[in-house]
């Protein structure tokens, strides 16, 4: 399958298990996840990353991410835990 074939180029957003997820959502958890990770990262900087983060599970899960996907990082894995919510 290819990206295309999930959402075609047209359009921006697509329903996954009842959850409404944006064109880019996954890349945008990935470019977060790696500023809230680098200790370079200023403490708004971070905060910012982290409710996008946050806002954005609902659509990661309905897509299924971490039930493939295992996040390394002990602190970022707690954070994407649906348990944590």
């Amino acid at each position: 399958m290819r990206a295309e074939d999930v959402l075609p180029d047209q359009q921006n957003q697509g329903q996954f298990n009842g959850v409404t997820v944006r064109k880019g959502t996954v890349g945008a958890f990935l470019a977060n996840a790696r500023l809230w990770l680098d200790e370079a990262s200023g403490d708004a900087e971070r905060a910012v990353a982290e409710r996008d983060m946050l806002d954005a599970l609902p659509a990661l899960h309905a897509l299924g991410l971490f039930d493939i996907v295992q996040v390394r990082d002990a602190a970022l894995r707690e954070l994407v835990s649906p348990s944590a919510r």
